[in-house]
């Protein structure tokens, strides 16, 4: 009688297994579906509110001299911000960073207009789950096609989080500063 049941069972048990796979496979496909029609674009402002790592710089900071605002978008939505400063020297701090990008972008107003040599990401962050990386992506695509660009650089707060996300995204620590540590991608 037991082995009867054991056998009645075993086909819907199996049957469910498979149906539960099917729906989680599905599942997960939607979750990254977004992905594919997003696109990179430059941002006049941000929610500074929601920046997780410097939510104290206003958007008169992320847009100041030799420095922008770029966004993910997909359906009218931003789902990932990165913050970026143009310079020609690798910065220890936020201050040096100002300093930096500015010193940058007066020097290409007296030359070719191109700001900077190394692309400084000083912060990132993502409203939807692959958005971090999907930017880092998507910026460094940007920045391989630039003719002036040659270094993409991070200057990212002294945290564990920090250097887990960079270094799952490729990048190498190159130096650790009194608040900051650097990360450098590398650009091919």
């Amino acid at each position: 009688m037991i082995k009867s049941l054991a056998d009645k069972f075993r086909p819907r048990i199996k049957a469910r297994i498979r149906k539960n796979k099917q729906i989680l496979n599905k599942n997960v496909k939607n979750i990254f579906e977004w992905v594919k029609g997003a696109e990179l674009i430059e941002l006049k402002e941000c929610n500074t509110a929601e920046d997780p790592v410097r939510p104290e710089l206003d958007n008169d900071f992320r847009t100041g001299y030799g420095r922008k605002i770029y966004g993910v978008k997909y359906k009218e939505e931003i789902h990932a911000v990165m913050c970026f400063a143009y310079t020609n020297k690798i910065p220890k701090s936020v201050d040096e960073l100002e300093k930096l990008s500015t010193d940058a972008f007066l020097q290409s107003a007296m030359r070719d207009q191109n700001i900077g040599q190394i692309a400084i990401a000083y912060t990132v962050w993502s409203k939807k789950k692959g958005g971090g990386k999907l930017i880092v992506k998507e910026v460094f695509k940007k920045i391989k096609k630039s003719n002036h660009l040659n270094r993409l650089v991070t200057l990212s707060p002294l945290t564990d989080m920090a250097k887990k996300f960079h270094s799952r995204n490729g990048a190498k620590l190159i130096q650790v500063n009194e608040t900051t540590q650097n990360f450098e991608y590398k650009i091919i």
